[in-house]
């Protein structure tokens, strides 16, 4: 079973990239587990207890192999559906809480009925935006996931849809997942679905091939991602790539693949090469703290930057200057997270070290042909710069 990791370790434990696709999980992985609604549900919207079962049995599998194993279970809304006599999931936000807040409980108990007859000792543990949004609470979940983790518990995770909000959510459970793999360190994430693997456009699309390696972006030229999952869900395949470029850009490997497959994928035998697509990791475990700065954080503003500035931070690696920055949007004061956004797209995310009133005052001046305010300090200190990485395909 793996230590539990101190925060900030930079260590990336590949172990089995040979420069092929991986065809096992490697020895003593700690995996995070990803399973939609749509895989857990039946035709009628009830829950699979079926499918519960198998995948219980899997995960105790996993176990006895020295995997550790968190669980990020999809399912509560559609749990709740039923129950309380709706026929679809709907759209209207006080219906999705009632349905949650019916269903997360069901969700969780026939987990723990399917564990527990493995011997698994199961724990819920339900997230907030705040929870990753807000430093302190982020470091609290990360420890309480290390002690669950040395216990040898199997941690079931989902956002608490029951009190989250239209403006301060979570989003999905596929981001949640690769939250979650970079919170419990996870060598692997494997997001199950109702498809098989990334294709170059939706199954059924005329010339649509699967795509079973991603070495890096480029492999993703000309995939169309486009579309939303089932009914009772919330992603589709847009939602798992995004999931998988944040995992993979911080030292995670990420199967994407269809939960009818998971057996054959996540057991002991080695992986068949055509099924379910891999995506090596694009670079080393980051600290939880640009991890926290790049996805988990609520950015209160935006700072505008020119070309220049947008190859010093990409290519250069560079602080964000005063010189480089063309406009300012929000009302924030310094110390707030920020995204930096080039002429092309969001290029980061960081910590201001000014307020937004004194870098208008600046680009006021600057304008004016007046000498500018005497400041200079980075705009953005590259130690407090996290890069977002470019999610090709979406």
């Amino acid at each position: 079973m793996k230590p539990p990791a101190a925060d900030g370790d930079n260590a990336h434990r590949d172990g089995f990239h040979s420069g092929g696709r991986p065809d096992r999980l490697p020895e003593g992985a700690r995996v995070v587990v990803k399973v939609g609604s749509s895989s857990l549900t039946r035709t009628d919207g009830g829950l699979d207890l079926n499918r519960i079962d198998i995948l219980a049995g899997l995960i105790a599998g996993m176990r006895r192999r020295g995997h550790d194993v968190v669980l990020v279970s999809s399912g509560a809304v559609a749990s709740g559906l039923a129950p309380l006599g709706l026929d679809r999931r709907p759209d209207e936000l006080r219906l999705l809480q009632a349905a949650a807040s019916v269903g997360q409980g069901r969700l969780a108990a026939r987990w723990e009925t399917a564990m527990s007859a493995y011997g698994l000792v199961t724990a819920q543990v339900l997230l907030t935006a705040h929870d990753v949004a807000i430093r302190s609470h982020y470091r609290t979940v990360r420890a309480t996931f290390d002690s669950l983790l040395s216990l040898g518990a199997v941690p079931i995770i989902n956002e608490n849809d029951a009190v989250a909000t239209s403006e301060f959510s979570l989003g999905d459970n596929d981001r949640l997942a690769a939250l979650v793999a970079h919170l419990v360190t996870a060598d692997v994430l494997v997001l199950l679905t109702d498809v098989d693997g990334l294709w170059t456009a939706r199954p059924g699309t005329p010339g649509a091939q699967p795509i079973r390696h991603v070495r890096s972006s480029g492999d993703l030229e000309g995939v169309s991602v486009s579309g939303r999952g089932s009914f009772v869900g919330t992603g589709g395949m847009t939602t798992k790539l995004q999931a998988a470029t944040i995992a993979c850009a911080s030292g995670t490997t990420t199967l994407i693949a269809r939960a009818d497959d998971a057996a054959r994928l996540l057991g002991e035998v080695r992986v068949p090469a055509d099924l379910g697509s891999w995506f090596d990791p694009t670079g080393p475990h980051r600290s939880s703290r640009r991890l926290w700065m790049a996805h988990a954080s609520q950015p209160e503003g935006r700072l505008l930057i020119d070309s220049g500035a947008a190859r010093a931070l990409t290519v250069g690696k560079k602080s964000l200057l005063l010189p480089g920055l063309t406009g300012v949007d929000g009302d924030f004061e310094s110390g707030t997270v920020v995204d930096v956004v080039g002429p092309e797209r969001t290029l980061a995310r960081g910590i201001c070290r000014y307020a937004a009133a004194e870098l208008r005052e600046v680009l006021a001046a600057r304008a004016a042909g007046a000498p500018a305010p005497d400041h200079v300090a980075p705009v953005v200190h590259r130690d407090d710069l996290a890069e977002l990485p470019r999610t090709a395909g979406v």
